[in-house]
């Protein structure tokens, strides 16, 4: 049932088998008699405050693969559809919460209360208010019945020599973890991945371990060229618009180096005598070359402190909420995104990076909005 209140129409009650996907269609569409909203002008009205994509607006309202919004989004939303003026002259517009009269108001509240609502419903919180981070919102959330596989490279042996017996199989103290290049980073992110998908069945192994099967699961590769023999392999499938400029010996850090236009710029990291300061590292996420109904993510930083930083941008719960955001509204059409970040190194600690600052962003692939 809905009614018309001036020229707005609002829909007091939502049918009890209304989904947040098709709420949002109908207010897009149905709204406003004779004016339909594209996703095109939606997404620059929401620019106006946080990077929106016309993929992300069609990604919320899908009925095949919806992504869920985060309570921000559904905030803008009620907004936006409280008021005609949101359309203005034909330039959409949002406005803010003190602009709104007391009628539009009213209307702004009753729509993030059903939003809300709705939204709850969509990640499994009947009655519940729902957070911003909640699961379904996470590149890390792959949904459920789902095979996700972290795949590190095996720690060179002149590096794993220097830890005796615990590297040696035939030993006591044999240790298999300590085989493994990058554990920081892999334990970081295998622990999100398992707390973000407790139905799925989330694994790690080596690069010279793989199985058949192990391909076209969702997969995350930590680790590049050097070492990590499937991200050597993927990259040969793909054409990712940066290339690792890999590490000849310990005097080269070696770096990235864009190849996807005119511009060759490099970016390397930054070292004061034998002290890293500052690590480059490569975010890309797309379809899984081998099976394109899963993912693939590379996690890949010239230095160890580099991988690890980049994982902790998803995972560290001061900042994944606004960089999993950001990255989410800059994908391209086909569901890839390409990142090359600064990683800083204070006094041996590493800093987690903020993509919402364009310090931070060295390249990216496709451009951001801002």
């Amino acid at each position: 049932m809905k009614f018309t209140e001036g020229s707005t129409t609002v829909h007091p009650h939502t049918a009890p088998d209304v989904t947040l996907p098709a709420r949002l269609k109908a207010l897009r569409e149905e709204t406003w008699p004779e004016r339909v909203v594209t996703q095109s002008q939606l997404a620059g009205a929401f620019s106006a405050e946080r990077s929106t994509s016309v993929p992300l607006i069609s990604s919320w309202e899908s009925s095949t693969n919806p992504k869920t919004p985060p309570v921000a989004r559904l905030e803008a939303y009620a907004r936006f559809f409280a008021t005609e003026r949101s359309m203005g002259n034909g330039h959409p517009q949002l406005l803010r919460t003190e602009e709104l009269t007391g009628a539009e108001l009213t209307r702004y509240e009753d729509l993030l209360a059903e939003l809300s609502r709705l939204r709850a419903l969509a990640v499994g919180q009947p009655g519940a208010t729902p957070h911003p981070s909640g699961a379904s919102d996470s590149l890390w959330h792959f949904g459920a019945n789902q095979d996700v596989l972290i795949v590190c490279a095996p720690l060179p042996d002149k590096y794993a020599s220097r830890l005796g017996s615990f590297t040696d199989i035939r030993d006591a103290d044999y240790i298999d973890l300590y085989t493994y290049a990058d554990p920081d980073a892999l334990i970081e992110l295998f622990g999100h991945l398992r707390m973000m998908n407790p139905q799925s069945w989330v694994t790690f192994t080596t690069s010279d371990k793989l199985t058949e099967d192990d391909y076209t699961k969702h997969l995350i590769l930590l680790g590049g060229v050097d070492w990590n023999t499937l991200t050597q392999d993927v990259l040969r499938h793909v054409t990712p618009p940066v290339r690792q400029i890999t590490r000849v010996d310990t005097d080269d850090p070696g770096g990235f180096e864009v190849t996807d236009g005119p511009d060759r710029q490099s970016f390397r990291p930054v070292l004061r005598g034998n002290t890293l300061v500052e690590d480059v590292a490569h975010f890309y996420r797309l379809p899984n070359p081998y099976n394109d109904e899963r993912t693939l993510t590379i996690c890949n930083g010239m230095f160890g402190r580099g991988t690890y930083g980049v994982v902790r941008a998803l995972t560290d719960a001061r900042f994944r909420d606004r960089n999993d955001e950001y990255v989410r509204a800059n994908f391209d059409e086909e569901g890839v995104f390409s990142l090359v970040t600064r990683v800083r190194v204070i006094r041996g600690h590493t800093l987690t990076p903020d993509w919402t600052k364009p310090e931070m962003r060295l390249h990216q692939r496709p451009e951001g909005a801002h």
